[in-house]
């Protein structure tokens, strides 16, 4: 797992394994944003399609 915090993906899913802990950012170079309606019209329409649960 990378520490490395990536200062232009800010992110507070603290229970993501690419959160970087101490800080609200992610880990990885790049992430993967999708959706999971027909057609997005909100925020709370899109997803990070990169997010893995650290309980896994």
């Amino acid at each position: 797992m990378m520490t490395n915090k990536n200062e232009a993906i800010a992110c507070t899913v603290n229970n993501c394994t690419h959160h970087a802990q101490n800080e609200n950012y992610c880990t990885l170079n790049k992430i993967q944003v999708g959706t999971h309606e027909l057609n997005p019209t909100k925020v709370e329409c899109t997803d990070c399609e990169s997010f893995v649960n650290k309980a896994r």
